[in-house]
């Protein structure tokens, strides 16, 4: 998936675009830092300019998804069908808020329960509780900005946010009500903590980061939840639907996620037996337990809705998909899960399309954990037309790209490629792009999908701002922007994602390649001397890396794609021939200054007290940037006359995009690729770690303070809700305002 489309996966697995956030000044009235007690103990520990860039947006940027006019062109069956899916996916909601943080499950009933006490009317609440006007308009921008993400921390960013309204303001609201007085004790003061920094980002509890993938288990450690891993792997456990618990006796529990809590009565993914006992390697003498059961309420709940999408569905792969898909969530098998992703690919030019479970491992610290996330979306004919077209001109596109036969699958798996209007998108963010599925052994011989979801490319926010762009360049940037993400999208997702073959002992002795006679690298002109494994992925063996690294060699894929100008002629611009002065130039060159701006913004995503990175996305495209700065040849440049950088600007030779730039993206995309290829994760590792290495007085203070300063908030969307009328048959559709209250209310009515 791809998040810097969301440019805004996650640009998730994800482009999810980067955000651009405006500057966060809190109000004396509303800062946490001054009220007595707890204030004083935060100041010692994160001082007041530090903690303003974790308070909540104000406002938020509350954006409409439009659906009505796409949904109303279904007939009543595809309708129904979409309805159920819709239903399965939000049934997850409180699985992904349990995924986040230990409060937020708390908070999101504590928000639905408050909204209950109003009946709608907020200021009426207000009143009740005896706040402001002020520090209710707080609650509301910290409600959206909470449901919009599906828990307290940011779904692109990793990042806590809290209140900027005082803790005595939560405090009053919740004495409105029983339930939100005793919803918001179970909060355990999680809402507005800020006093251990590294808490206020998602990682490994060993570093005192935040996750509830491993609960219970403060002091497992990186080394034991590898080992675990490796167990899994050994015995064919996929770990996507799984949490780990450390026990205080030394010994594991892998909870599995299904509905029903009974061991399968033929067996789980690995047999019956749910006790091991290790009796070598780094887990001698500990025992592993599997526990089945783990978000059992909601995992029922989502079964039953996809056992009625199946009785609606347009074709038997729609019926069998959701058929895999009971038997995933009922049972907890990821092995019927993988089923109902080959039917799903199976399923070509659907009017309604859709996918759920537990798909990106993004906010996993280990990257092999899925957060649940599901999608019901409407096929947009009109534009999908479009990317057929650049399914149609891809395997003439691929053998463009800098690496021989060897290196690339022997054919080109013609994936669908559909434009979708989202109806629901339920998890942490919504992505602009997906690629899916991410098992290797589905993509490299059975095939996957993309899809571009339209409305959330085009959903706008108002007066968005737009730093780091030259004056002389806003005019070709505002006009083409969207074009060339549409076309970034579009090769990212089917070219990036979709080409490339890792060279592999697929089983004991069998290759898929001339083992006696390896390929040459050309990086070293030599043959290769790496290869995965049999049972390694390339998850597996770049592990936490792997994610970040695979958007960044997407990315490159398209940016270095999107200079061939027939592809440029498929979006609309241009006739296919080669003008970097004409229309289809102007849309390449809004696309490159587009990636440079986004590698600037990334660096809200860097902290300077771990010197580490936040978000896998933001860490591709700041390595983007590099490239283009280190092209050479006065290629690319930051401009600036100020020491505090304040009229910082990017500066790029459009008339050198097809030579010196290209020439770089396709060296540092090279690289990238032969690595992934031969399993050499140790040189891979160490050259993407260089590549985006952040100097922390250049860029990790002087430039992240600027972008920092102009940062926007990320958009949240507003999502209708279906309902259905048993007696008839019939489907309707309800829209909400954008607003916080409108968002709220469309939560709220969800009944999850």
């Amino acid at each position: 998936m791809n998040p810097l489309l969301s440019l805004s996966r996650g640009l998730p697995s994800a482009f999810r675009l980067s955000r651009r956030l405006p500057s966060l000044k809190p109000s004396f009235s509303g800062n946490p830092l001054r009220r007595p007690g707890v204030a004083r103990s935060l100041f010692s520990t994160m001082d007041a300019q530090d903690l303003q860039h974790y308070l909540a947006d104000a406002p938020p940027s509350v954006v409409r998804l439009e659906i009505e006019k796409h949904f109303d062109a279904l007939n009543d069956k595809q309708k129904r069908y979409a309805h159920f899916i819709s239903r399965a996916s939000f049934a997850g909601s409180r699985i992904v808020a349990r995924q986040i943080s230990p409060e937020s499950e708390p908070i999101f009933n504590f928000i639905l329960a408050l909204h209950k006490e109003s009946g709608g009317d907020w200021k009426a609440l207000q009143a009740k509780a005896g706040i402001s006007d002020e520090h209710l308009d707080q609650f509301l921008q910290y409600a959206a900005q909470f449901l919009g993400n599906n828990g307290n921390y940011k779904s692109f960013g990793d990042a806590k946010f809290i209140p900027r309204c005082p803790e005595s303001a939560f405090a009053a609201l919740a004495t409105t009500s029983p339930d939100a007085q005793r919803f918001y004790n179970e909060t355990s003061g999680g809402i507005f903590s800020s006093e251990k920094p590294a808490l206020m980002h998602l990682g490994y509890p060993e570093e005192g980061h935040m996750t509830t993938y491993y609960p219970g288990s403060p002091d497992i450690t990186k080394a034991e939840i590898e080992a675990v891993s490796a167990w899994m792997e050994e015995k064919g456990l996929l770990p996507e639907n799984t949490r780990l618990v450390k026990s205080k006796d030394g010994s594991f529990e892998i909870l599995i996620a299904s509905g029903n809590r009974a061991i399968p009565s033929e067996g789980g993914d690995i047999g019956k037996e749910t006790e091991f006992k290790i009796n070598d390697g780094a887990l001698a003498g500990k025992t592993i337990k599997l526990v089945y059961g783990d978000h059992a309420k909601e995992l029922a709940a989502a079964t039953a809705y996809i056992k009625r999408a199946a009785e609606n569905g347009d074709n038997e792969n729609q019926q069998k998909m959701c058929d895999a898909y009971a038997k995933s969530f009922g049972e907890g098998s990821l092995l019927a899960f993988k089923d109902s992703q080959r039917f799903w690919i199976r399923d070509k030019g659907p009017m309604i399309e859709s996918n759920v479970g537990f798909i990106e491992t993004y906010r996993d610290p280990a990257g092999i954990r899925g957060e649940w996330e599901g999608f019901a979306a409407v096929v947009n004919l009109e534009r999908t037309r479009a990317f057929g077209a650049l399914v149609d001109a891809a395997p003439s596109l691929v053998p463009l790209l800098p690496w021989n036969k060897d290196f690339e699958k022997d054919k080109f798996l013609s994936p669908d490629f559909t434009s979708l209007e989202v109806l629901t998108f339920a998890g942490s963010g919504i992505p602009a792009g997906i690629n899916i599925p991410n098992y290797d052994d589905i993509r490299q011989t059975e095939g996957f999908k993309n899809v571009s979801l339209g409305n959330v490319l085009s959903a706008k926010a108002p007066d968005e701002k737009i730093p780091f762009i030259d004056e002389k360049d806003l005019e070709v940037y505002r006009k083409y922007r969207d074009g060339a993400f549409e076309v970034q999208v579009g090769l990212h997702e089917l070219t990036g994602h979709g080409c490339g073959k890792l060279l592999q002992e697929t089983s004991s002795g069998v290759f898929n390649f001339d083992k006696t006679n390896p390929p040459l690298s050309p990086l070293t002109g030599k043959p290769v001397t790496t290869w995965y494994k049999p049972g390694q992925t390339w998850g597996s063996v770049f592990g936490s890396l792997a994610g970040s690294y695979e958007e960044c060699r997407a990315e490159l894929v398209a940016m270095y794609l999107s200079c061939e100008f027939p592809v440029l002629k498929i979006f609309g611009f241009g006739d296919g021939s080669v003008d970097i002065d004409g229309e289809a130039g102007d849309v390449l060159y809004a696309s490159y200054l587009s990636m440079a701006r986004a590698g600037l913004a990334s660096l809200e995503m860097w902290d300077p007290k771990s010197r580490k990175w936040g978000q896998a996305h933001s860490q591709a495209r700041f390595s983007i940037l590099q490239c283009f700065l280190q092209a050479g040849d006065g290629f690319c440049k930051l401009d600036y006359q100020k020491d505090d950088l304040t009229d910082l600007k990017i500066l790029l030779d459009r008339s050198k995009i097809l030579t010196t730039g290209r020439k770089a993206v396709g060296d540092y995309l090279q690289k990238l690729h032969i690595y992934k290829a031969t399993a050499d994760v140790e040189t891979g590792t160490k050259f993407y770690n260089s590549m985006t290495e952040v100097d922390p007085e250049f860029w990790g203070r002087k430039v992240r303070n600027e972008v920092l300063r102009n940062k926007q908030p990320r958009k949240v969307f507003v999502q209708a809700n279906t309902y259905l009328d048993e007696a008839t048959g019939k489907v309707t559709l309800k829209h909400y305002d954008a607003t916080p209250q409108g968002l709220i209310q469309s939560w709220a009515e969800r009944d999850v």
